[in-house]
């Protein structure tokens, strides 16, 4: 779920203490300007990507932004799909991967259509379902641990239990397979399978 921080000295804290897999940042922050607060993450080698959003459109400020540790730039006023297009592209370029589809064994999760296919056959999931699996995958290789798991399905701070990601990890396993997701008892879980 994403989070909105309302000023430079909230989004500095957020950045630095939270796991995010991209961070939109405005430049015309109140408190730290965003180019200060990106600076700070990049000192501190904090590596989450970031798309920094603007009203400056001179190509000394996109350069300045660049220099400083940003993935990628957009200028207002943009369109929603380019926002999304650029973000979904740092992701994967950050994640290792050129394309918008990740394919690990028969399932393959085209992340430009938000489409899930097994074996060439569509499969319908929920938005959390979706979320989930998009989160395994591209961490395929990598145990991940409930809280994690939880934190980017249903929003940091939820109450939720891990009884329902159990549910939620369930749901997956009987329209994906039950091969794709193991679970680690006492990690978490974890996609086993190289990424094509």
């Amino acid at each position: 779920m994403p989070e909105i921080s309302s000023d430079g000295e909230d989004a500095w804290f957020r950045g630095s203490t939270e796991d995010y897999a991209a961070v939109v940042l405005d430049l015309g922050l109140p408190k730290i300007d965003g180019i200060s607060v990106l600076q700070r993450w990049r000192e501190a080698h904090i590596t989450t990507p970031v798309l920094v959003l603007t009203a400056r459109s001179s190509w000394q400020e996109r350069v300045t932004g660049i220099d400083a540790g940003a993935d990628d730039y957009l200028v207002k006023p943009f369109q929603m799909e380019e926002l999304i297009a650029r973000l979904h592209a740092i992701v994967r370029r950050t994640a290792g991967k050129s394309t918008s589809t990740i394919t690990i064994g028969p399932v393959s999760l085209d992340a430009r259509q938000m489409r899930v296919t097994v074996d060439g056959t569509r499969i319908h999931l929920t938005p959390l379902e979706y979320r989930a699996l998009a989160y395994l995958l591209y961490n395929a290789g990598r145990v991940v641990p409930p809280h994690e798991l939880n934190d980017h399905v249903y929003g940091i701070g939820s109450e939720r239990g891990n009884n329902t990601l159990e549910v939620l990890v369930g749901r997956l396993r009987r329209k994906l397979g039950a091969g794709l997701i193991e679970t680690r008892r006492g990690f978490g879980y974890v996609v086993n399978g190289e990424a094509e």
